[in-house]
């Protein structure tokens, strides 16, 4: 019978060798574990209503997406979640650019099994300065608060209807202006003193428009999908920046947001104040529905 003798380098190898694969299982473990448990995507979640909700997410076990422009504002939020003992990871991607919306959207696809929560929160309120450039040459409050979120949405609702029940969230506002179809992009438009805030506020009835139709498609899927109001002027860097006194707490939002994700509310309706609530006509007009959803399809397969 031969003996086998280790000498101290052996030994050693052998040591490196066993302590490999612990940390090659341990990786696979935790990658395991992320495709195992609720995923949540958040878009514009590395500050203000998105922060706010992607910590709660984080806390209640859900494997979240947080995403945003700034890494070093997303490692943060990743990092808080983490050390409550969540699961985080950051995505970065400039709605000003579709092409970085279908990367971001591949990427889910890519690395996920499963999305049981989509919050379109990401938004701008204006480009007062003129500095704000779409890549494809699109009004950018149009293209980040709503155009942008519907590529997203479009992109990953086969995953999320893979993963029924699973909710889609479309966070919009109150304020509200009919789109015209002959000018969606505004190049006629000329602002005045009481019509300074229309871009947004096309911007947020088109998230509505975009919610009932979905709703409607998605029957029978498990699938619930919802818009609100979340909250007047917020404390956030969108109100202050405006020069707006804030109204209400960030966590007044968080609050209303949430219950859409855990609450039995039915689906395709606009809240305010936690209640199903009416919105503007435009949104209850078929026609209107059905020309945004297609102008909506040939803006986002220009690039394609």
């Amino acid at each position: 019978m031969k003996k086998v003798i280790f000498t101290g380098l052996g030994i050693f190898a052998l040591v490196v060798w066993f302590a490999s694969l612990a940390g090659l299982e341990a990786q696979a473990n935790e990658a395991e574990m992320q495709q195992q448990a609720s995923v949540a995507l958040v878009t514009g979640s590395t500050r203000g209503l998105g922060e706010e909700v992607a910590k709660r997410l984080g806390a209640m076990g859900y494997h979240v997406i947080v995403h945003g422009r700034s890494i070093e504002r997303g490692q943060a939020v990743v990092a808080y979640i983490a050390d409550a003992g969540g699961s985080a990871e950051f995505r970065r991607a400039d709605f000003l650019s579709l092409d970085q919306v279908r990367a971001l959207a591949n990427g889910v696809l890519a690395d996920f099994s499963r999305l049981d929560v989509l919050i379109n929160n990401a938004g701008i309120g204006s480009d007062e300065d003129g500095e704000l450039v779409s890549e494809e040459g699109f009004e950018p409050v149009f293209q980040v608060n709503y155009l942008a979120h519907f590529l997203l949405t479009e992109k990953l609702l086969p995953l999320l209807i893979d993963s029924a029940p699973a909710r889609i969230v479309n966070v919009s506002s109150g304020a509200q202006a009919a789109i015209d179809f002959d000018d969606v992009m505004l190049e006629n438009w000329e602002p005045d003193g009481r019509q300074i805030g229309r871009p947004y506020a096309q911007s947020k009835l088109a998230q509505i428009l975009h919610t009932y139709d979905l709703a409607e498609r998605l029957q029978g899927t498990d699938v619930i999908v919802n818009t609100l109001h979340p909250a007047t002027f917020m404390d956030t860097y969108m109100v202050r920046r405006a020069g707006i006194a804030p109204r209400t707490s960030v966590d007044e939002g968080a609050d209303r947001v949430m219950q859409l994700i855990t609450d039995d509310v039915g689906s395709g309706n606009y809240f305010v104040d936690g209640k199903p609530t009416r919105a503007h006509d435009q949104a209850y007009d078929k026609v209107a529905r059905q020309r945004l959803r297609e102008l909506s399809l040939e803006l986002i397969s220009h690039n394609e």
